[in-house]
Order: C-alpha cells, then sequence, then structure tokens
C-alpha cells in the first residue's frame, strides 16, 4: 500500500494493490456517506476505485505508518497510519489519519475495514486555498 501511495500510479491507481487482493475481497469503510460502505469482490472494488475512488480527488504523496497491532488471530492486523496529499482541483495540500483492519490469507487481503476521519476528509476536500475566493478556483 505505501509503496503504491508514494508510486502514484495514476488514474485508477488504488490504496490497495490489485495484486496484493484476494478474488473475494470485502472492504468496508463503517463512517463512509450510505452507499460507499461496503465492497464485495476484488472487482467491486476496483471499479468503484476507477470511478468514484479517492485516487480521483486526491494525489497521495506520503504514506506513514503510525502504528501496527498484532492480534490474537495471525491473519489479522491493526494499522494506524496518516495519509498525505494534495486535492487535485485546488491544490489544497492536507494529512488525514485512518485505522485499518486487515484480514489477509495466503498472501492476499481477504478483508479491509478502514476507519477514516470523515471530517477531516471533507475539510480537505472542500477547503479553499489561503488567498483564494470562489472567482479565483480552478473550473471542475
Amino acid at each position: 500500500m505505501q509503496e503504491a501511495v508514494l508510486r502514484g500510479d495514476g488514474a485508477g491507481a488504488t490504496l490497495l494493490p490489485a495484486e496484493l487482493l484476494a478474488e473475494d475481497l470485502v472492504v468496508e469503510t463503517p463512517f463512509a456517506p450510505a452507499g460507499m460502505r461496503r465492497y464485495e469482490g476484488r472487482e467491486a472494488w476496483l471499479s468503484y476505485y476507477r470511478t468514484s475512488g479517492a485516487g480521483l480527488l486526491v494525489r497521495f504523496e506520503q504514506f506513514r505508518e503510525l502504528a501496527t497491532y498484532q492480534t490474537d488471530d495471525p491473519e489479522v492486523i491493526v494499522v494506524e497510519y496518516e495519509l498525505t496529499g494534495t486535492v487535485t482541483a485546488t491544490g489544497v495540500r492536507s494529512s488525514v489519519t485512518c485505522i485499518a483492519v486487515l484480514g489477509v490469507r495466503d498472501g492476499l487481503i481477504k478483508h479491509w475495514r478502514e476507519y477514516q476521519d470523515i471530517p477531516a476528509i471533507t475539510e480537505a476536500l472542500t477547503r479553499r486555498p489561503e488567498g483564494l475566493g470562489d472567482a479565483d478556483m480552478p473550473a471542475q
């Protein structure tokens, strides 16, 4: 994931690289808006990300692992991390902290549950660059 962020794979890139995803992957973001909380299957996730995902709105520049926690289940870890990026439409740079619970089997991610700081994401996506009014904003 960190390599995908720093590599900047371009349009359609995902923070969960396809080669690391099980075919029966489940991605959950419990605090996301309704209709965007659960994706079942690798192709469903990749399709969403290519057409509507954060990669279209933000150019990620830094992935910083804050902590990794082992669980009693050897196939499950909890990762706390910070993503830093620039909103492509406005040039606003911001960071957000997330916590992910990862289920991995046979070297592939089978389950990804991510808890995002939705207020921080919303603020970053809607903040105007300092010194610019609405008339100065790039067309979207």
